[in-house]
């Protein structure tokens, strides 16, 4: 009986490429290893030659991947993403197509948003749509704190004029965390992370979900409160429909005089124009902002906040340290391996 049939469109890096592959191929699955993300490619050919298939394209070319996918007929059971690559109608059409010998059954997912999948036309499909949420909780929130102390204490300023040969000293003195409170939106499993963390380094916290009440945070009673009483308002939600642009021109205008913006969710949460006047209005109550998520990614990276000088920009960074990275890559392969094995239970499943 022919094996089910896996494609990695992005493996994990470095040495957890390895741990990967290996729990995939322990589950009796039959790899196909996308080596265009893959830093060392004569190593990963040298390590698994024979004992897994390899392709080289761009996962995030739609074209490039609907070719892969649909070649010589055959399919894939599962794919499997970490970066995000936009899996949507076009794909999801292709990939399930009766005349293909590997109907796609699976899309996994190492790390916690799926909005790179069209989830109704999965559904529509017949695809499981899975993630590994948690996995990276701790390394989100362990960013954000550096982003807000980054900020604080204008790292990023000082380490440019002393790399200038310039003493810089501060205009005004710098504040203590102490003397901060920190308003969190969406208190799941980073938001409380980050809520403990803070709590213990002095910091005052508060936040908001719309989710019920019984986290250990205290809660605002609105949004307009929580923008309204924080001197660091930081995201952690999912972009969903309602999600979608929640804090725009009227959310960034109630924020108090000097406050901090911080984005290790998604992007598109934020209005990106609206931000980026802000931070470019001297006037305006935000002082500065952190942002590690954007509406455009990758190739098509670009953004009204390139160039101003109190945006802290980073790549979509923020959960990849080794143990998230290394949990979600195992912990995906498992999901996939329990779904096309029939064992949903336990499994985390994303629908519409």
């Amino acid at each position: 009986m022919e094996r089910l049939r896996v494609l990695l469109l992005d493996a994990a890096p470095g040495e957890l490429l390895d741990r990967e592959v290996g729990r995939l191929l322990g589950h009796g699955l039959a790899v196909t290893l996308n080596l265009r993300r893959v830093a060392d490619r004569p190593a990963a050919r040298a390590a698994w030659a024979g004992r897994v298939d390899f392709a080289d394209f761009d996962a995030f070319d739609e074209p490039a991947l609907i070719a892969q996918t649909v070649r010589d007929g055959s399919g894939y059971h599962a794919v499997k993403s970490r970066a995000g690559v936009p899996l949507r109608a076009a794909f999801l059409a292709a990939a399930t197509d009766p005349a293909l010998t590997g109907r796609l059954r699976v899309i996994g997912r190492a790390g916690a948003g799926t909005d790179h999948v069209d989830l109704d036309s999965a559904a529509r499909h017949g695809v499981a749509v899975t993630h590994t949420p948690g996995s990276n909780a701790n390394a989100v929130a362990e960013f954000a704190l550096a982003q807000l102390l980054a900020l604080t204490r204008d790292l990023p300023a000082h380490n440019g004029a002393a790399h200038q040969g310039r003493w810089s000293a501060p205009a005004a003195p710098a504040t203590e965390l102490s003397e901060l409170t920190l308003g969190v939106i969406g208190l799941g499993r980073t938001g409380l992370a980050l809520a403990e963390r803070a709590t213990a380094l002095g910091l005052a916290v508060q936040g908001f979900s719309r989710r019920p009440a019984g986290a250990p945070v205290p809660r605002a009673e609105s949004l307009t409160t929580l923008l309204a009483t924080s001197d660091v308002i930081s995201l952690h939600l999912p972009l969903t429909p309602r999600t979608r642009n929640m804090i725009g021109r009227a959310e960034l205008a109630l924020m108090r005089p000097g406050s901090i913006l911080l984005n290790t969710a998604r992007g598109e949460i934020v209005d990106e124009e609206a931000l980026a006047d802000a931070l470019g209005d001297p006037a305006h109550p935000l002082a500065a902002a952190a942002v590690d998520t954007f509406a455009h990614e990758h190739a098509a990276f670009a953004s009204p906040l390139f160039g101003l000088p109190n945006a802290l920009l980073t790549p979509h960074v923020a959960g990849m340290t080794r143990a998230a990275m290394s949990v979600a890559a195992v912990r995906c392969a498992d999901h996939i391996a329990s779904l096309l094995a029939g064992r949903p239970d336990g499994v985390p499943v994303v629908t519409a």
